[in-house]
């Protein structure tokens, strides 16, 4: 009688220290995940910011050539900014009329009868 009950107390507590161990095991890992979240905004932040960079120089260098605009005056560079803004500007509405043709257009499919 005293072994089998030293069985049942044995397997209780294998449960017991087991169900711990996966409970303990989920936070270590739910600890994780919330840290690597963090760390994964940051880096999706410097991603967007590294590609803003490199599309506004090579967009600015791109309005440029097209120009003849001196960047060694003040009054050059005044004009080179309006320039690039208003290229940005257009920019703007040709992304607002593609989607806004895109918006209007009958995306239902051809639908036949069965």
């Amino acid at each position: 009688m005293g072994r089998k009950v030293f069985i049942h107390l044995a397997l209780i507590l294998g449960m017991a220290i087991g169900v711990m161990l996966f409970i303990i095991g989920i936070l270590i890992i739910a600890i994780w995940v919330v840290i690597e979240m963090k760390r994964m905004r940051h880096k999706i932040f410097a991603i967007f910011l590294i590609v803003l960079i490199l599309f506004t120089y090579l967009s600015f260098t791109l309005v440029m050539k097209k120009h003849d605009v001196n960047l060694k005056t003040v009054p050059g560079i005044i004009e080179a900014g309006g320039l690039y803004l208003n290229w940005v500007g257009s920019l703007f509405g040709n992304a607002k009329s593609i989607t806004t043709h895109a918006v209007k257009l009958d995306w239902t499919g051809n639908e036949t009868g069965g």
